[in-house]
């Protein structure tokens, strides 16, 4: 009897955990967010509020509470990332990149399933997590770990539709 790899089988419901899916139709995947996540969907629109009105530490705290009971809220710790990285803390930021883009690896599983497009909404909080941790990574000066981050991206969407492709030239030279 043969065993099916993690990729053949459909993503199972979960209320904590990230998966993966392949889309109908196309030789590419897309992230499954937890139950968590999707209700704190409005809670964000709340915090993007806060931020407009200048209450970035009533909107991180905000955030950080959410996250207290959904781990696997990649657009929270992606958010929390960019306000690290707005403060110029690019270690923190880097840590809540880092965090939120070894969700979505995790979800997808080694070896890597193949094409993950931004174009899918549900990938593209993931996808811009880890450009942010390969900027981070830049900055604190680990070139080396910041072009394996770029080259997942490319390999997860060749199509470079954050522009990463750019740092790969620059880095490497």
């Amino acid at each position: 009897m043969s065993r099916k790899k993690k990729h053949d089988r459909p993503a199972p419901p979960s209320d904590t955990r990230v998966a993966c899916r392949k889309v109908q139709g196309q030789d590419a995947w897309e992230l499954v967010h937890p139950r968590c996540a999707l209700e704190r969907a409005d809670d964000l629109a709340d915090v993007q509020a806060m931020l407009g009105a200048g209450e970035i530490d009533v909107a991180r705290d905000e955030v950080r509470w959410l996250l207290k009971e959904c781990s696997d809220f990649i657009a929270g710790h992606r958010l929390l990332g960019e306000l690290a990285l707005a403060e110029e803390d690019y270690a923190l930021a880097r840590g809540h990149f880092g965090y939120a883009f070894r969700i979505g690896l995790k979800a997808l599983g080694e070896p890597l399933p193949g094409l993950v497009p931004y174009a899918r909404p549900d990938n593209q909080g993931f996808l811009e997590s880890g450009k942010g941790l390969a900027f981070c990574l830049d900055k604190l000066g680990k070139r080396e770990m910041a072009l394996e981050v770029v080259e997942t991206l490319l390999a997860l969407d060749p199509s470079d539709p954050l522009a990463v492709g750019a740092w790969r030239k620059e880095w490497s030279s």
